[in-house]
């Protein structure tokens, strides 16, 4: 039997540009960033790591949140 309560989610953001063949990899208790050339990368890294301060101070999480607000959440924190 599935409980969803006891679900772990964890967010993976994966960059396909990588020009200058170094391999980058972030990885904390909520999510890992994989590849991308430098300034993708820390695009990235920045991006999540400003969505998970949001959702905190929001009182929620990636087990409880809906999609669609995530995404929202995401797209708020991308930096300009």
């Amino acid at each position: 039997m599935y409980n969803k309560s006891k679900r772990n989610a964890h967010l993976v953001g994966v960059g396909i540009d990588h020009s200058d063949g170094h391999k980058r990899i972030t990885q904390a208790e909520r999510f890992s960033i994989i590849g991308g050339s430098e300034e993708t990368h820390g695009r990235m890294t920045e991006t999540v790591t400003k969505t998970f301060e949001t959702l905190d101070r929001r009182g929620k999480s990636l087990e409880t949140i809906d999609k669609k607000e995530l995404s929202e959440i995401i797209h708020e924190n991308k930096p300009a």
